[in-house]
């Protein structure tokens, strides 16, 4: 019994320290996920692009692959993957020729309404595209040029920041920069002027607790910023391998480099789809991390929209 005290008293006292010295738990890291439903290539488009995660649908654009004239959306259920592609409102058909690239985009609420915000990275005509969505029909409500010291700017990523009762705040990203951004609430039409917030670091970020070589050549993607936790998340692919890292405490006065964190990561490293798993964009809802994938093998494209599992966002 003597013995069995000091062992406790022992265990307590090293549980202590650890606690008094800050000492991180193991680092949380994500590498597998399940498929909510299909994005099958369409008559007019392959490629898929821009993505976001509504309260209980989540949108995927596609765009036809090398021309960017032309994409479609899918708007698919979180729950029960019933799938279906939107309609252009405008004329009635299940395309439309305004959203260029569509490398990303963001859900606002404006009056009740729910809208797109969508970035075109077109060098001429209007670099972000504002579509009115209703059920399964969108329609054109606003076009924006977007301008950088006074030169057009294609920003490959964007997030709504905040909405008050006369403006919307946005962050973009061009490449690894983060920028800030603003509209008035009910403008179709202006110029946004970006002013540079912070850099993402990618280099020497940790993955599952160690670097990963070739990080720094990975292809950049969009990403989603949870204003409510001040967290990022930034997709990176690859060939085969998607990667998400996560930065936490950034808001739009953030400046200098913003660390990766280096206790939560998200990997795929897919067999099945070798020929490339591109995780194009990613999105919070209920606290689970979606995405959509460009996906391919031998045999063909699967891509889709997926959920990580196991995350939840605390």
């Amino acid at each position: 019994m003597r013995f069995a005290r000091r062992l406790t008293l022992s265990v307590a006292m090293v549980l202590s320290l650890l606690v008094l010295s800050g000492q991180p738990a193991q680092a949380a890291y994500y590498n597998t996920y399940s498929d909510i439903a299909s994005t099958p290539d369409t008559g007019c488009c392959t490629g898929v692009q821009g993505f976001a995660a509504g309260a209980t649908y989540l949108y995927s654009v596609k765009t036809r692959t090398n021309y960017d004239d032309v994409s479609v959306i899918y708007r698919v259920h979180k729950d029960t993957g019933a799938r279906v592609v939107m309609t252009n409102g405008t004329n009635n058909t299940s395309t439309n020729t305004w959203l260029g690239h569509a490398n990303d985009m963001t859900i606002v609420d404006i009056d009740g309404k729910h809208h797109m915000f969508v970035v075109t990275m077109k060098s001429s005509g209007a670099q972000l595209v504002r579509l009115r969505y209703d059920g399964t029909t969108y329609y054109h409500a606003g076009s924006y040029q977007i301008r950088l010291n006074g030169a057009v700017a294609t920003p490959s990523g964007i997030n709504r920041v905040s909405v008050s009762s006369s403006a919307i705040t946005f962050m973009f990203k061009s490449g690894r920069t983060i920028y800030n951004g603003s509209l008035p609430l009910r403008a179709s039409s202006g110029t946004i002027d970006l002013t540079k917030a912070f850099t993402l670091q990618v280099e020497g970020a940790l993955v599952n607790g160690a670097t990963v070589p070739d990080l720094g050549t990975f292809v950049n993607q969009g990403f989603f910023y949870d204003a409510s936790k001040k967290v990022l998340y930034y997709p990176l692919t690859k060939d085969n391998r998607s990667i998400v890292l996560v930065y936490r405490n950034v808001s739009p006065t953030t400046t200098g480099t913003a660390p990766a964190a280096t206790d939560l990561s998200f990997r795929i490293t897919s067999s099945a789809y070798s020929s490339k798993f591109e995780i194009e964009g990613v999105g919070i809802s209920g606290g689970r991390l979606y995405f959509n994938t460009n996906r391919a093998n031998s045999s063909g494209a699967y891509d889709g929209v997926h959920v990580f599992n196991g995350y939840v966002a605390a």
